[in-house]
């Protein structure tokens, strides 16, 4: 049996990995196998410097990815003993992942695996979560050093709030108006939130908790019987510093929340807008019952009726691994 994956793994379980959602879908990270070890990086050169100038969402980004790693592995039967921030002085190196052949993966490993082809990020009005789903157990023991809340119905009034002294703020922001409207809503393959992920208008104001995007040229065809109000729950992440380690557990918490989510039948969206500006990620934190720096929200629900939107595209395998030419281990005798 191989003790060691080759570059077709390799590249299969990057590949699942950069299913993972990110800051508008710039799928900031790089990754290099090299002498059995994965080393994954951030990528500069995919920053979104108005909308995120600490590059805290890229780090979230990229741990969500790393999560998603780690899933994707097991369900392979591969072990992912990962080392955080490996590198001292060099914050774009965030993980160095080892892989040992020794995991037993049961259903719900395979669950998740199917959740990582499945997830995407609604933006559209969710009915309530079911009475039957607890909310609090889908970060199981993966909590991350993150601290989780599940908010009351009664906060969304302040999440509002949140949302609209966000968009406030920016509203006459030319740099981050002009960087939005390159993300979300074009029609290159490069990159970003393609106009069918996005909602009209009037879809868009039935969730008051949304970041306002650019109203797009095309977007999805209009679904019916969907709820006429948004009644989903909306899960704070936060944890006790807002240094880079934290940023990277709070994404590998974010992923973690989502494909349990996913796999159990509810709709999801990130939310990470209100975290940007000072004074709306203040009116979040107000609605925790510990003190801590809120990193993300996710909104949760029932799925509207019908179609979902297109998966939106992702850069190729080769594009952001760095791996030797294919060739299989030889087994031991």
């Amino acid at each position: 049996m191989n003790d060691q994956p080759d570059t077709a793994v390799v590249e299969m379980l990057v590949e699942l990995a950069c299913r993972a959602p990110s800051v508008h879908n710039s799928q900031p990270w790089r990754w290099i196998y090299s002498e059995h070890v994965l080393d994954l990086y951030t990528d500069s050169s995919r920053v979104l410097g108005a909308i995120d100038p600490t590059e805290r969402q890229m780090v979230m980004s990229c741990g969500a990815a790393l999560d998603h790693l780690q899933k994707a592995a097991a369900a392979n039967r591969w072990t992912a003993e990962i080392d955080l921030l490996p590198t001292p002085g060099a914050p774009d190196h965030l993980a160095r992942v080892r892989f040992v052949h020794d995991a037993h993966p049961r259903s719900h490993e395979f669950d998740l695996l199917t959740a990582i082809n499945r997830r995407y990020s609604d933006r559209r009005a969710f009915g309530p979560v079911p009475s039957n789903r607890d909310l609090t157990r889908y970060l199981g023991q993966e909590h991350y050093g993150t601290e989780m809340t599940v908010l009351s119905a009664e906060s969304k009034e302040t999440l509002a709030k949140a949302s609209t002294l966000s968009a406030s703020v920016r509203k006459y922001d030319a740099t981050y108006q002009a960087e939005i409207r390159w993300w979300a809503g074009h029609a290159f393959r490069s990159g970003g939130i393609p106009p069918e992920a996005l909602t009209n208008r009037a879809d868009a104001s039935r969730v008051q908790v949304g970041r306002v995007f650019p109203e797009p040229h095309r977007v999805a065809a209009t679904v019916t019987h969907e709820p006429v109000e948004d009644e989903s729950t909306v899960v704070l992440l936060e944890t006790s510093s807002d240094e880079h380690l934290d940023w990277l557990q709070s994404g590998r918490a974010m992923s973690a929340f989502l494909l349990a989510a996913t796999a159990d039948g509810l709709a999801t969206c990130p939310l990470t807008h209100m975290t940007e500006q000072s004074g709306s990620r203040r009116l979040v934190e107000s609605l925790a019952a510990r003190t801590g720096v809120a990193q993300v929200l996710i909104r949760v629900g029932k799925p509207m009726i019908g179609s979902p939107p297109p998966r939106t595209p992702r850069h190729a395998v080769a594009s952001v691994l760095s791996a030797p030419a294919r060739a299989t281990n030889r087994r031991r005798s």
